[in-house]
Formats: structure tokens, C-alpha cells, sequence
């Protein structure tokens, strides 16, 4: 096992555990514990203005460190008294993989920290973004449960395609942006598809437009008033950039309702607009106002259609409760009804999310099809007959019958046996020497075997994944390429000895450090970095050495002059030392 578990991930699926890794907290250097120290005394010093109070409260009870990258094991022994857990994957995973996460109460972390040179923002998720962004927030109960609830509906969403493959071009570009020598015409290259990718995708799908819906609240959300609004979207939280321009006029402010999942948004980018929910309990009141109108909840033509274009494994539930999950590749439909589905490959039957014996991938290898509807000129359906009505109908074991649908599919055979539900309604008839046919065309013949015909008068949900997951053999993701490691140079080993070596002094772990010595190194062989001269500042203004503050200061106007956008950035960082002093 790649991770320290506790009860709430134990109860995690074995193809969600698939993506965990562990957090290798050795390999985080000098330089990244310097660029989380920056980020975290930068945000709480300006969100515990702008950010909601859950923000400020949760870093506390989730044992967030302002001085040190987090541990996940540590976070997991504080996160599991509010009924969480987290866990390190390799930057993104597939969106309805992160949202089953959260239906199962786990925070997914991306491991990894941004570079030095993206420390205000970074289209990667990173450690800053997740244990500093999403994190403290969970730890108000009434926000978590929508987190929890959100994942439970949105893994639920039914994909395109074409949204997997934007996910690849996301996740790559994420990759290739953070790396630190990737030339910029790759950049631009990785870009520019997937500028192509979002304006050619056609109607949106289920999965795209609450992927919208949890951009706009889960990362990018305002709370309060569109006057008076409040941050608690961690995309926000971790960026100090973002953060900031966020709260300025230039960023337009709309009140939050279910026209979010409308709204496309564009990674690469800071946000034009952002939406502002009254309360955490609105959010919740949105979720359920747009899962209505999810094939979760409406099933019919819409929902298989939805189902076969998704081409990915998914379930449509009928009427009485019997469940097929498979790979739904045709529909013939009547009256704007589905008459008869199939899919392809291996398919399951179940019912209520446990799948029927004797009817598994095994039984189903090649796929599976069956009527939808009624039956011509009997206005009550066979879920709704009687055992009496059963046999005046002829619908009764060792009987050859032929049942013709209002649709036209006609099926004719000897009846087996019928499986029924808890409740005594048959929800699943078995024929042998069947013949089911539509107009012209024959759709099963006898001699492939058993004929399992579903019974049901609709199709009343359709949804993404197996209806049981054990059903499946859904450890089989392949990353297609993973996150980039900073290559490793004799100079930059050396500048992380440097880091190394003030951290040291500061928390007191070593104190012969001659400071002074470090700095000369870094003005003579690392002229452009700025980071660590700022927290040479802030312990010769501790110590009350003004000469020696006055000297970083002197040459940190210098790396001004010659990188004009790292201005901001060094004046933050002095201005962060002054508020110190004044407390």
C-alpha cells in the first residue's frame, strides 16, 4: 500500500485507489517549503480580510501549517475527526474519478508544489491549491456536506468523448506549463488545441456543464453580496494573484443560480466573472435544481441517447428497478420513447445496485438487448400484472408465447423461468428458442442460447458507471504521460543548500550559519532569485541588523529593475516583514 490508511479510506473502491501515491514528503526541496511559507503568509495575511470565516477557522482545525508543506499522514489524523480524509494523486485525474472521491468524503491532493517562478499561480494542481485551498474549507460541516453531495450527483454525470480527450489536453498542458524548459511554442502548440477542442465540442454534456458548476463554486466561488462578496473557492484561495484581482472592480460579480453550468470557463486564464452564492446551503439548492435535470433523474430517450454517446461504460435503470450496464451502443425508438436497447462488450444485470446472479459480465460477455414498453393492444404493463394476469396472458413458465410490442418488436420463444424483485414483480423473463424481431430485421435468434428479455415500461435513470461496481474490472487507468520532474543541476542543488541552510537558522536547528556568506553567494551566482534574499530581510530585520537590511533591500531594487514583473512579488514579501514587526 503506496499510502497510510484510516477508516474512510478504507471504505474507498479498489478503481478509485488505483490513482493514490504516496506524497514522498523527502522530496520536497528547500525552495519548495520557501514558496508555501511565501503563499500561505501572503494569503492569511490578505484572506483573513477577504475570505470567508470557514477559511481562517478550518486552517486551524485541519492542522494546516503556515511554515511547513503539509503531511498527508498528518492532515488524516486531524481531517478524520471532521469525517474527512486525503489522499496525493499525479495531478489532474479524470473528472468523475475526482467527484467519486468526494461523494466518499476524500480530499484528492496533487502532491506535487509549483515552481518558484509560477508561485502566484499555476494551471497544475498542486499542494498549494488543494491543502491550502480546499482543505480548511471542508471543515465547516454545512459546505462539506456539498462537497460530499456534489461528487456523490456529479460522478453520476454522463460524459462525451470529446470530454475525455479535452481532459488529456488539459492534463497535458498542465504538465508541460509547469515544467520548467518546456520551449513556449509547445506551450502555445498545447494551448491553442485546446482552445479548438472547447469550440468544437458540440452540445455540452452532463458532465461538462457540472464541471462548470463546480468551477464557479468549489474553485472559483464568492459568498455574501455582489457588493460585499467573500472568497471560499480554493482556485482563489491558493492564488495569491487571483485572489486580489478577484476582489477589484474589473472582475464582474453575478448572483449565483443554476446558469453557471452554462458558463465556460477558460483555465489558462484569470477569470472574467465570478458568481456569488448567498450561503453555502444556495449551493446545495442549485445541485439538486440542476441534477433534475440530469438522465439520473429522467431517464427516456434522452438518457440512452446520452448513454450511447458517451460511448464509456454507464447503466440504464427501467421501471422496475432492474439495472443493465454495459456499453449502450443502439436504440430503436417509438412514439419518443426507447422500444428496444443494446449494448456491446461485457454487461451486467442488477438490481438495486447488486448485481443479479447468474447474470454477470460472464453470462453477458458479447452484450445484451431487450424491449422497452408495452405490449400491443393490453393496456397494463407486464410489471404491473398480477400472477393471475400473467397466466391469462400466457406469460407463465414451460408456455410458448409471442409477445408483440406497441414498438413492433416482436419476441417469441418458450419461457424459462422469470427472476423477480423484492417486492414479487418480474423484472426479467428468460426464453430459450426465441426469435426477437423489428419490421425486417432480426435482432436475436435461437441458436445464441438464452434470451434474458428486461421487463420494464421505461427507462427511468441513466448514469455513468455500473450500477455495481464490483461488476467490473475498473482498475485499468493509464496515465498517458505524468508530471514532469525539475531537473536537477550542480547550481540549483547548490541554491537548495543555500535555502536549506536560512531554514535552518530561522527555526533554530543550526545558528553558526554565517548569513552574510549567503547572501554574497546568492548576489554573485544567483543574481535573479529573490525569494531567499527576502527571507534573509525578514531575519536581519528580526535580529534588528538595519545595516545588513538595508544592504538586501539595496539589491533587491536591483532584481527589480532587471525583471520588472517580480516587483510586486519582493515588496509583498517586505511588506509581509514590516506587518510582522507591528504585531
Amino acid at each position: 500500500m503506496s499510502y497510510k490508511s484510516n477508516h474512510i479510506l478504507e471504505k474507498l473502491p479498489k478503481h478509485l485507489k488505483q490513482y493514490i501515491k504516496p506524497q514522498n514528503y523527502d522530496d520536497y526541496t528547500s525552495i519548495n517549503q520557501a514558496v508555501w511559507r511565501y503563499v500561505m503568509r501572503k494569503n492569511v495575511d490578505y484572506l483573513s480580510r477577504v475570505a470567508h470565516k470557514s477559511y481562517m477557522d478550518g486552517l486551524k482545525k485541519t492542522g494546516i501549517s503556515i511554515d511547513h508543506i503539509p503531511n498527508m499522514y498528518g492532515m488524516n489524523r486531524i481531517l478524520k475527526e471532521i469525517g474527512w480524509a486525503a489522499v496525493a494523486v499525479d495531478g489532474f485525474i479524470p473528472p468523475s474519478a475526482f467527484m467519486e472521491f468526494q461523494a466518499y468524503n476524500v480530499l484528492v491532493i496533487a502532491s506535487d508544489i509549483r515552481q518558484l517562478n509560477h508561485i502566484e499561480y499555476t494551471p497544475a494542481p498542486d499542494i498549494i491549491h488543494e491543502g491550502a485551498g480546499h482543505a480548511p474549507i471542508i471543515a465547516n460541516p454545512e459546505y462539506a456536506e456539498y462537497l460530499r453531495r456534489f461528487g456523490e450527483i456529479g460522478c453520476k454525470a454522463l460524459s462525451s468523448a470529446k470530454d475525455y480527450e479535452l481532459y488529456e489536453a488539459v492534463r497535458h498542458l498542465s504538465i508541460i506549463k509547469e515544467a520548467s524548459d518546456t520551449p513556449q511554442e509547445e506551450v502555445d502548440k498545447a494551448e491553442k488545441l485546446i482552445e479548438d477542442l472547447q469550440q468544437n465540442m458540440g452540445e455540452p454534456s452532463e458532465m461538462a456543464l457540472i464541471r462548470n458548476l463546480h468551477w464557479w463554486t468549489v474553485e472559483y466561488g464568492l459568498i455574501g453580496t455582489v457588493e460585499q462578496p467573500k472568497i471560499y473557492g480554493a482556485g482563489l484561495l491558493s492564488s495569491i494573484g487571483e485572489s486580489a484581482w478577484c476582489m477589484t472592480d474589473e472582475v464582474k460579480k453575478i448572483p449565483y443560480s443554476s446558469e453557471a453550468a452554462h458558463t465556460s470557463f477558460d483555465i489558462t486564464k484569470p477569470q472574467p466573472q465570478l458568481f456569488v452564492t448567498p450561503d453555502f446551503a444556495f449551493l446545495s439548492q442549485v445541485l439538486e435544481e440542476f441534477a433534475n435535470t440530469m438522465a439520473l433523474r429522467t431517464g427516456g430517450l434522452k438518457g440512452i441517447t446520452k448513454l450511447i454517446h458517451s460511448n464509456a461504460l454507464g447503466t440504464a435503470e427501467l421501471s422496475t428497478g432492474l439495472q443493465i450496464s454495459g456499453v449502450f451502443d443502439r436504440v430503436i425508438q417509438f412514439d419518443n420513447k426507447p422500444a428496444y436497447i443494446t449494448t456491446k462488450g461485457k454487461t451486467a444485470l442488477s438490481y438495486r445496485e447488486r448485481e443479479l446472479v447468474g447474470h454477470s459480465t460472464k453470462h453477458h460477455a458479447e452484450g445484451f438487448g431487450s424491449p422497452i414498453g408495452m405490449l400491443k393492444g393490453i393496456n397494463l404493463a407486464i410489471e404491473d400484472m398480477s400472477p393471475r394476469d400473467l397466466k391469462a396472458y400466457h406469460i407463465y413458465e414451460g408456455e410458448t408465447v409471442s409477445l408483440e410490442f406497441e414498438s413492433g418488436v416482436k419476441v417469441t420463444g418458450d419461457i424459462v423461468t422469470g427472476t423477480r424483485n423484492l417486492r414479487g414483480e418480474i423484472i426479467l423473463i428468460t426464453f430459450e428458442n426465441c426469435t426477437v424481431t423489428y419490421e425486417d430485421e432480426t435482432l436475436y435468434q435461437p441458436d445464441w442460447g438464452l434470451y434474458h428479455m428486461a421487463v420494464g415500461e421505461k427507462v427511468i435513470s441513466a448514469f455513468n458507471g455500473p450500477a455495481d461496481l464490483n461488476s467490473f474490472d475498473l482498475v485499468s487507468h493509464k496515465l498517458t504521460e505524468t508530471t514532469i520532474k525539475a531537473k536537477k543541476t550542480k547550481e540549483t542543488t547548490q541554491l537548495e543548500l543555500l535555502y536549506q541552510q536560512i531554514r535552518d537558522f530561522r527555526e533554530g536547528t543550526n545558528t553558526t550559519i554565517s548569513r552574510n556568506k549567503v547572501f554574497q553567494e546568492v548576489k554573485v551566482n544567483y543574481p535573479q532569485d529573490w525569494l531567499l534574499s527576502v527571507e534573509l530581510y525578514e531575519l536581519a530585520v528580526s535580529n534588528g541588523d538595519e545595516e545588513f537590511a538595508a544592504e538586501i533591500v539595496k539589491h533587491l531594487e536591483k532584481v527589480k529593475q532587471e525583471n520588472p514583473k517580480l516587483g510586486h512579488l519582493i515588496d509583498d514579501g517586505l511588506e509581509l516583514v514590516a506587518k510582522h514587526l507591528m504585531v
